[in-house]
């Protein structure tokens, strides 16, 4: 995620030891006991990561909590993000002062089937997959960076963003995507200058997609 997202954010990728690391005791409450081994994996490796990028901004390694909607609680003063897949964890945390919000996410580079097509793209972004390069699974992109836009979104607004809410354009040379929100989702938004356009950056290699983002201050 490194190559992603702008020096101001700090980012930390799991390493092999961290998806069996210790937990800090706010974060393992959230986490519960009965939490199956995968899920307990995937959220010990984003807390190692998450403290790991706290620590690479100068700040102290302090306890990463969930959200009743399970959304990483961050310290006072930092945003940032974790994403998840299989095999691959990572967390980039950005100080308050420097950035407004910062996404990304992780997915397989896989195909999709159509019901989840239908469910990510609206129909001209549908069209759009067939007229890129061949040899990526572009929904998956789309997916990929829809999520990232949410969580973009989210902490700004605090309000639900559907996958039809972002019309997003790709350009494959550049690596780069622009999401412009629904005005609706905009015009409803209880807070001063909601994002209307997010802009962004994806990579496909190594069996991954990966998409970042970052809303600036201004």
């Amino acid at each position: 995620m490194r190559d992603l997202l702008p020096p101001t954010v700090a980012v930390a990728v799991a390493g092999p030891d961290d998806w069996a690391g210790e937990l800090l005791a706010a974060e393992q409450e959230c986490l519960g006991e009965r939490a199956v081994q995968a899920r307990r994996r995937d959220f010990t490796a984003g807390r190692v990561c998450a403290r790991r990028a706290l620590t690479d901004l100068g700040l102290p390694a302090t306890a990463v909590p969930s959200a009743a909607d399970r959304a990483p609680v961050w310290p006072a003063g930092v945003v940032g993000s974790i994403t998840h897949t299989s095999g691959y964890c990572a967390a980039a945390a950005a100080r308050a002062t420097d950035l407004r919000s910062v996404g990304m996410d992780a997915e397989r580079h896989r195909e999709i089937n159509t019901g989840v097509r239908r469910l990510v793209l609206l129909p001209e972004e549908e069209e759009n997959c067939a007229r890129l390069p061949a040899g990526t699974s572009w929904p998956v992109v789309y997916f990929s960076a829809k999520e990232t836009v949410y969580k973009v979104w989210y902490p700004v607004v605090g309000s639900w963003l559907d996958f039809h809410d972002a019309h997003l354009s790709i350009d494959p040379d550049a690596g780069t995507f622009t999401a412009r929100i629904a005005p609706s989702r905009v015009d409803a938004a209880d807070v001063v200058d909601p994002p209307a356009t997010i802009t962004g950056r994806f990579v496909v290699a190594d069996g991954l997609v990966r998409t970042a983002a970052v809303l600036p201050l201004t």
